[in-house]
């Protein structure tokens, strides 16, 4: 799983059948210190996260199994929503 913040949605009018019903936010991907790394991605959404929010995301086949049984044709989702991140850089994390 990987950190990002949601900074916008996606409307499609057409789309996929197996993306009906679906939300699709896009995620810019953060470092642990919440700094900008990557480009901003297309990610389906499981939890009902919202504009300005942090969340882990997954990509890969494991994006499609919070919808399961149902089978969404994806390849990024939000799975979490973060309330806290601790960084301590050169100590032992208690977590």
């Amino acid at each position: 799983m990987q950190i990002g913040k949601i900074v916008g949605c996606v409307w499609a009018t057409e789309k996929n059948p197996g993306l009906t019903a679906q939300r699709l936010l896009i995620v810019q991907p953060l470092a642990p210190e919440l700094n900008d790394t990557g480009r901003q991605l297309i990610c389906t959404d499981s939890t009902g996260a919202g504009a300005g929010e942090l969340v882990y995301w997954c990509k890969g086949k494991e994006a499609s199994f919070p919808f399961l049984p149902t089978q969404v044709p994806t390849d990024a989702t939000v799975v979490a929503i973060v309330d806290k991140i601790t960084v301590r850089r050169g100590q032992q994390n208690e977590c």
